[in-house]
């Protein structure tokens, strides 16, 4: 590392800034030369009353040689005149195979109490443009399939290496419970590294994913950041760099790295009451003027580079008050391959997950990548499905029986395949009483035939509700 930015370089105290105001977690740090400024992003380094260590990051640049910096931990007994250490660089995280099993703050620091990671390697969380935006060319274009072994995702919404999918939906959705079963069955199946990054989310949601990936025993592939609901703006938009910093350096091990954040929209919710606190000017609906570019920083970070592995993510999305159209919703959208949208009418139904194969879309689902047959079949079931939802208003009205036997038997087949795409998961198996069931894609599609042929006509709707595969019947 360049001498100039090594962090741990002792600096004269003389170079040191001031705070002169504490405003939450903005901090206003005065300097005496012009020169001695830090620049954008870089860490200072104060004490509180108590003794505790106040990590801030630069933001902006006020006229009279004023940092104005954003903490990245609280700031409670942060007095003023309290010197400011600059330490010369962006926020350093340790990276590498030490972060396994281990959870992390926005810092790299231990949550989970136990000694500091003992790592040969730290890394910026914060990338120049330059190694953001890369030549297209460079970039990996060839698809691989990876199987999820939930139903509905691997027939209409597949997912390939490298690949960024998105999981959306209102609160009590089960965004996070999919998210943990993605996490289950893919680490499993296909023992490739993990990370995951909490941004904004409950801690007991963080605590009962660590315990159950450990019963799991899947530790020594997960990595876990959190920036958490209780922690200041600045710790909760940053946990998501930090997060992707350490699934860059495994990546270029040539490993092939599944990232998962829960939540985006509490990345993009941070950013505006951090632009906020800044006095920005909102855009008209209220958002942060700078959306657009925050959530583009982080996604163009996630690619597939040849030689050097690929990053999958899976993003779980809040839509505030379901609206689809929330200007971070739709920022977010168009970085997206596959949108997989929960609603609350498939959740009273009890179908479970309550991913909307209508109002959802995949740019994967395309002959070249999953082939013909997958193709055609996932086609067939979309039409089918939309012929169903003309059909149910219709039934709602003037009941079943008024219906055509062409008709009738449609109608039945579509309510298998919507019972046949429910699914039982293991991270829910203590809440539903039954147990999981990782679906092959060939198990998938072979049942999928067997109803829309009309091999399962004779057997009851019920029986293919919260079902495997249709091995047994």
């Amino acid at each position: 590392m360049d001498e100039k930015k090594d962090p741990d370089k002792e600096i004269d105290p003389k170079k040191y800034g001031e705070v002169v105001a504490v405003q939450g977690p903005v901090i206003d740090v005065k300097f005496l030369h012009e020169e001695d400024v830090p620049g954008i992003n870089d860490v200072l380094e104060s004490h509180t009353k108590d003794g505790e260590k106040v990590v801030m990051e630069v933001a902006e640049h006020l006229p009279g040689n004023i940092a104005r910096c954003i903490s990245l931990n609280s700031t409670i007994n942060l007095q003023r005149h309290a010197p400011a250490k600059p330490l010369g660089a962006a926020v350093m995280v340790p990276v590498g195979d030490e972060t396994f099993g281990r959870i992390l703050n926005v810092l790299g620091d231990p949550y989970d109490k136990k000694p500091p990671i003992q790592s040969k390697h730290r890394m910026p969380i914060r990338q120049k443009k330059e190694d953001i935006y890369v030549n297209p060319d460079a970039v990996e274009h060839a698809f691989e399939v990876l199987e999820t072994g939930i139903k509905i995702i691997d027939l209409l919404f597949p997912m390939t290496k490298g690949s960024r999918s998105g999981v959306l939906g209102g609160a009590g959705m089960g965004k996070s419970v999919l998210t943990l079963e993605l996490i289950h069955n893919i680490v499993t199946k296909h023992r490739g590294a993990c990370i995951f990054t909490g941004v904004g989310e409950r801690i007991r949601e963080g605590n009962e994913l660590y315990h159950e990936i450990a019963n799991a025993n899947l530790l020594d592939k997960v990595a876990m950041v959190y920036g958490q609901m209780n922690e200041p703006p600045g710790a909760r938009f940053g946990a998501i760099s930090t997060g992707i910093t350490i699934a860059e350096e495994i990546q270029k091990q040539n490993k092939d790295v599944l990232f998962f954040v829960d939540n985006v929209f509490r990345f993009v919710q941070a950013g505006a009451e951090i632009s906020t606190l800044l006095g920005r000017v909102p855009s008209e609906t209220g958002y942060q003027p700078t959306l657009a570019m925050e959530v583009a920083e982080f996604h163009e970070r996630i690619r597939s580079i040849p030689g050097r592995g690929s990053i999958t993510a899976v993003e779980a999305v809040y839509v505030p008050a379901d609206d689809l159209t929330d200007p971070s919703v739709v920022a977010i959208f168009s970085f997206l391959d596959s949108i997989m949208v929960l609603t609350r009418e498939r959740i009273q139904l009890g179908l479970y997950p309550a991913i909307d194969p209508l109002l959802s879309s995949s740019g994967n689902l395309d002959a070249d990548v999953v082939g013909q047959r997958h193709f055609d079949l996932a086609q067939e079931i979309i039409k089918i499905f939309n012929k169903y939802e003309e059909l149910r208003r219709i039934v709602a009205v003037v009941g079943v029986d008024e219906l055509s036997r062409a008709d009738r038997v449609l109608f039945d087949r579509a309510r298998k395949l919507q019972f046949f795409l429910t699914q039982p998961f293991f991270v829910a198996e203590s809440y539903s009483g039954m147990k999981g069931e990782f679906v092959t894609l060939k198990q998938n599609l072979d049942g999928c035939e067997r109803i829309i042929d009309g091999r399962m006509d004779r057997i009851s709707e019920e029986k293919f509700y919260m079902k495997g595969s249709l091995d047994g019947l």
